[in-house]
């Protein structure tokens, strides 16, 4: 086994949980998008900054700023497991969603994660 499932897990046999390559590439979007700045010791850089935006507005302003922030973070960690195609941010309410467009490096078709965050 190659690609750990997210969030770090136990199966059934007592090993490490696994995940498919689609899985294990959506589970370290989420984890770069969730990760605060500062909260990885040894990569106090890694993460997209979307949580220090919590006690933000939540106005368009806010979803053009998000959108930058985890374009550039997707760039810098991940760029060798995909290509980015775009990110589109919304701001409705109290919830912040993200759609990140994006294809595998190994694969032709594109593919999309959206996750959303409560303010």
């Amino acid at each position: 086994m190659t690609r750990f499932g997210f969030p770090y897990r136990i199966d059934a046999n007592g090993m490490t949980a696994g995940a498919d390559r689609e899985d294990h590439i959506r589970g370290m979007i989420e984890q770069l998008l969730f990760t605060r700045r500062g909260e990885r010791v040894n990569r106090p850089d890694f993460g997209a900054g979307v949580n220090e935006l919590v006690f933000s507005e939540n106005a368009p302003e806010l979803a053009a700023a998000a959108q930058h922030m985890v374009m550039a973070a997707l760039q810098q960690w991940l760029s060798a497991a995909i290509e980015v195609r775009g990110v589109e941010t919304a701001a409705v309410d109290s919830r912040l969603s993200i759609t990140v467009r994006y294809r595998p490096l190994e694969e032709a078709r594109e593919r999309i994660v959206t996750v959303e965050q409560l303010f």
